[in-house]
């Protein structure tokens, strides 16, 4: 279509979604579809939180609100912030969004440009690269290797950074692959970038509290030598299973704080109002259900990464965090999609192919394990049949 701008011609899309529209048409057909595919946890909102949203109805919140969030919210996420990893956050530079892609979405708008470059994690979730070149920008892979637990190596991002280098995109623990990054690791990055002023760093933290083996998340922001250029993306859909809620945040360095906000402004002007009271009592109210939910994930990364292990062909490494194990399987010449592919059509059990979060993931496959133990055996059972066959 000649009138389009050609940047649109370079976006991709999801395929965890495009796989999710084909589960639900096989559902429609009769099929028993288990979905492993799709990043969304298998537990309800809170309660408390279900009701504040009712209550923030009742009492008549139906307008709009500031365009960086109600004062509340921002406060407790600041709080939040700071009981988790002892860091004081100003809550004028936090902006309240719909989702966490919003703030992928804002900061590539800040930052990418012809000519420039963005290093991204590979693999990574989609959204990085897909923005990326929507904007112009070259992205640099920056690879993530299961010898190395699916962490980054500092000494190898920091060789690929140079004057063109206009952001870095760090997510830990991290989507596909449930990777957690050493502190060593952050802290040898801290001291590098030192080098490199003019750099930023986007660092997606919103799995930051599903965590494993006793570990703590380390936030970007807790290095003081890099405060000031680190943007921080979190939210509510993981930790608290809000994704339909569209609630996420963005921490942005106070000078260019107010160019996000001018994009939010002409983009969304504001998250609604219901979903933000939402957030306060999650912030503020118990947080049993979160703890339970994150124990039944450990539970049954443990189980998926034993069982993966045992079937020939297939190799798994423990994630750290998140609710993915990222298995590499060797069939034939059976791409990553190939191999998707079959199983959703013909064993009816959805995962997303490796290569889809970049050409490091080829031979891999995405499996979320927010379903249940009853489900993840029999996903087990028919993925030893086709490795078998």
């Amino acid at each position: 279509m000649d009138g389009l701008n050609k940047s649109m011609y370079d976006i991709g899309s999801d395929s965890a979604f495009s796989i999710l529209a084909r589960s639900q048409e096989l559902s429609k057909q009769g099929k028993n579809v288990i979905n492993l595919g799709i990043g969304q946890p298998d537990f309800p909102t809170p309660p408390n939180v279900v009701e504040a949203a009712i209550k923030a109805l009742k009492d008549g919140h139906h307008g709009y609100t500031s365009s960086n969030g109600i004062p509340e919210l921002r406060q407790a996420v600041a709080d939040d912030f700071y009981r988790r990893n002892n860091v004081k956050i100003d809550p004028n530079t936090i902006l309240i969004t719909p989702g966490g892609k919003s703030v992928i979405f804002y900061t590539m708008l800040m930052f990418g440009e012809i000519g420039s470059e963005i290093i991204t994690p590979d693999p990574g979730f989609i959204a990085y690269k897909s923005m990326i070149d929507y904007t112009g920008s070259k992205a640099i892979s920056l690879p993530h290797r299961m010898q190395n637990n699916f962490s980054f190596d500092a000494d190898e991002l920091l060789s690929l950074v140079n004057d063109k280098t206009k952001l870095i995109i760090l997510n830990s623990p991290a989507n596909p692959t449930g990777g957690v990054v050493p502190n060593k690791e952050l802290e040898k990055l801290s001291t590098g970038l030192q080098k490199f002023p003019n750099v930023f760093i986007l660092s997606d933290e919103i799995y930051s509290r599903i965590l494993f083996d006793k570990q703590r998340h380390h936030s970007l922001l807790e290095f003081s030598e890099i405060r000031d250029r680190v943007i921080v993306l979190d939210g509510w859909s993981k930790t608290y299973s809000m994704t339909g809620w569209r609630l996420g945040f963005g921490i942005f360095p106070k000078n260019i704080f107010d160019y996000a906000e001018k994009l939010a402004i002409n983009c969304h002007s504001c998250v609604n109002s219901a979903s933000q009271y939402a957030g306060i009592e999650a912030l503020k109210g118990s947080q049993d259900s979160v703890e339970k939910m994150i124990q039944k994930f450990e539970k049954r990364r443990n189980f998926l990464v034993k069982e993966l292990n045992l079937i020939e062909n297939v190799e798994c490494v423990k994630p750290g965090g998140a609710f993915y194990v990222f298995p590499r399987l060797k069939k034939n010449n059976f791409t990553s999609t190939e191999i998707s592919q079959y199983l959703l059509e013909k064993k009816f059990i959805a995962t997303v192919p490796g290569s889809s979060f970049g050409s490091n993931g080829e031979g891999f496959l995405r499996i979320s394990y927010a379903n249940s133990m009853e489900n993840l055996e029999k996903f087990i059972s028919c993925l030893r049949e086709f490795m078998n066959e």
